[in-house]
């Protein structure tokens, strides 16, 4: 499997990428829902938001860099057989993806900061807050955080039910070409 993408299917760095996005997107989700629901004397109240937080300063740099390593590489082609909107729709998928994220990423980080205090992120460096003193910015960015992060796996499943279709209805390569498989 080349590092790079062909015309044909994605590269290693890209396919490790992707399913690395994937695997800690859903831990991040299921680890956030879990944290909501534990109450003060929980051994993991405070451990529990401190690792969501700063896995996702760690994936938002992630996604950057996939990003630049997305520019920097060409695509592989389309399948000629899928109707156009079926194409735009893909396109629009995507960018609802990577633009959903970032905003699941605002919002998070306005929740942390609402008080003041900066975001830690694994003793390795805090963010320091920029916007404080706006009344209720903890609740409302943490009910925009929750509505974002079910829109966001709402778009996930779609997008894992489109590649399923793909190979087991239609039989073509749009799976093949992110599991790194040489195409039929």
């Amino acid at each position: 499997m080349p590092l790079k993408n062909t015309d044909k299917t994605y590269g290693w760095v890209a396919i490790v990428m992707h399913w690395v996005s994937a695997i800690v997107v859903l831990g991040l989700f299921f680890l956030g829902l879990w944290m909501s629901d534990l109450d003060y004397y929980h051994a993991w109240y405070k451990t529990a938001p401190d690792i969501h937080r700063s896995i996702g300063v760690v994936l938002i740099g992630f996604t950057l860099l996939r990003l630049l390593w997305r520019s920097v590489n060409i695509k592989p082609t389309e399948l000629l057989d899928s109707p156009g909107w079926q194409l735009t729709l893909a396109r629009v998928i995507h960018g609802l993806l990577y633009t959903w994220f970032f905003f699941m990423f605002v919002s998070g980080y306005l929740i942390t900061t609402a008080k003041g205090q900066g975001l830690e992120v694994f003793n390795w460096f805090v963010i320091p807050a920029l916007i404080t003193g706006v009344e209720n910015m903890e609740d409302t960015a943490g009910g925009v955080h929750l509505g974002l992060a079910c829109g966001f796996m709402c778009l996930v499943f779609l997008h894992a039910g489109a590649a399923l279709f793909h190979h087991f209805v239609k039989r073509d390569n749009t799976l093949r070409k992110m599991l790194g498989q040489t195409p039929k």
